[in-house]
């Protein structure tokens, strides 16, 4: 009997879709799901092709070729712990593990440890692109054990996204939970990203009365050029949605109510661990918290007043700020994730690639955009660059755009629109250029109060004052 190349555990849309991808690719495919009918709807719609349905993890790894190569697409925590438990006995040194959800990386790290001596080789990988990216091509990202690389390239390559420069959207990150925690920042800025633009449609919809079909062509304007991205074109699609019931456009029928699956909120926490200043990315979690309080929302714009808002300002020239505010606002997501991969690199010694991660990121991710190539350039540069924005590049972006940002996020402000990420944006810019800020005081009052010390200016060493007598 033929044996297979990959066998894949976890028979969901994702899962389904890679098998797909896989065995398009020239990749001989075995599938396994606990759920029956998973099974039977893999085994249906791989009917003719190299691929198949198995009834158990056990018969998956009777089925591949060796060394196996078996990738988990099951929901992240105790189902990974569980067929991983199940699939020990069964595996033999040299064997690879993959595991493709959106996994804590702390848990890829755990689990990699927890193999160590029986030789078989666990890897994490971030898989981003969604259903049809998995089914088209993804964007990879691939860490934990580096023997477990030369087997899994060949496949994961031929498989992932291609950038315009035909370079595959899939490298190695390196050791541990590499692989997962560049996909934890990947999300991170995803929801800074999408947040950003969400502000950007409310300020049309409040300032300036635009409907979603006037909304739509300038998105889609605003594609062909910096701003140009997945979620740019995506957001044009959607605004130019009309309901076939109602002939309302669909967005204004859809609650206000953002859900999260956790990397968001991984991503922020993370970044509090390690130190970084992440607001764009947090502010970004907290607006989708704040909007599920959906009713107490609806109780509090009954009580709580707002400003008497001054009249808004011509259409053309507002919109070409929010433009150019919204292209200084990504900028800075960007630069607090990549910072964050600098932090969590120099803490765990992974030696990432980060020109490379924004390489990887260019084609099949769902933050795959046109500022991504001008990240990679400004990586190439300088591999090791303190802050995105010290490039020279950005540098001369910001100085373009941060007088808009300001403009708008006063706007924001004055006719009582919540633009959190705008704002925090702006915070982060003005902090970061600022050569000193008011921290002098609040190390006097952690002196005064609990002794802590302090530094001064003009001399080394630390220092106490009795701030009364």
């Amino acid at each position: 009997m033929q044996k297979m190349d990959i066998g894949l555990v976890g028979l969901g849309v994702m899962g389904e879709n890679l098998a797909l991808n896989l065995e398009r690719n020239g990749f001989s495919v075995s599938g396994f799901d606990l759920d029956s009918g998973k099974r039977d709807s893999f085994g249906q719609r791989t009917q003719g092709l190299n691929a198949q349905a198995v009834q158990s993890l056990a018969e998956l790894v009777n089925s591949l070729q060796q060394p196996r190569c078996v990738w988990l697409m099951v929901p992240a925590g105790a189902a990974v712990d569980a067929v991983l438990a199940e699939l020990r006995p069964l595996l033999s040194p040299g064997d690879v593990v993959m595991d493709g959800g959106n996994t804590l990386y702390t848990d890829t790290q755990r689990r990699i440890q927890s193999l160590e001596g029986t030789g078989i080789l666990f890897v994490g990988a971030g898989v981003s692109g969604g259903e049809e990216g998995a089914l088209r091509g993804p964007a990879l990202m691939p860490g934990g054990s580096t023997q477990a690389w030369p087997l899994l390239k060949p496949m994961l390559q031929a498989i992932s996204a291609q950038a315009e420069d035909g370079q595959p959207c899939c490298e190695w990150m390196g050791p541990g939970g590499s692989g997962h925690f560049v996909k934890m920042v990947h999300n991170g800025i995803e929801y800074a990203d999408m947040q950003t633009i969400c502000e950007a449609y409310w300020l049309m919809h409040n300032l300036l009365g635009m409907s979603p079909a006037e909304m739509s062509a300038v998105f889609r304007e605003w594609n062909q050029g910096e701003l140009s991205s997945y979620l740019m074109g995506i957001t044009a699609d959607i605004l130019a949605h009309t309901d076939p019931e109602t002939g309302d456009a669909l967005v204004n029928l859809i609650l206000d109510t953002a859900e999260q699956k956790g990397t968001g909120k991984w991503a922020s926490q993370v970044a509090l661990d390690l130190g970084v200043t992440a607001p764009t990315i947090v502010n970004a979690v907290f607006a989708r918290t704040i909007s599920a309080l959906q009713p107490e929302r609806v109780k509090a714009s009954k009580v709580l007043a707002g400003p008497i808002a001054p009249t808004a300002g011509d259409r053309k020239t507002v919109l070409g700020s929010i433009q150019k505010a919204l292209l200084a606002a990504k900028i800075c997501a960007y630069a607090q994730g990549f910072s964050l991969l600098k932090a969590a690199d120099q803490e765990h010694q992974w030696a990432l690639p980060m020109g490379t991660v924004a390489s990887v990121w260019r084609a099949g991710c769902i933050i795959r955009a046109h500022l991504l190539e001008d990240i990679r350039s400004a990586y190439e540069r300088s591999p090791h660059l303190d802050n995105l924005l010290m490039d020279s590049h950005f540098s001369g972006v910001m100085a373009r755009c941060q007088q808009d940002l300001r403009e708008v996020v006063a706007m924001g402000a004055l006719h009582g629109v919540a633009v959190p990420s705008f704002m925090s944006a702006l915070c982060y810019y003005d902090a970061y250029r600022s050569a000193r800020l008011p921290a002098n005081l609040l190390q006097a009052q952690r002196d005064y109060f609990g002794a802590h010390t302090y530094q001064r200016v003009d001399r080394p060493g630390k220092f106490h004052t009795r701030w009364i007598d």
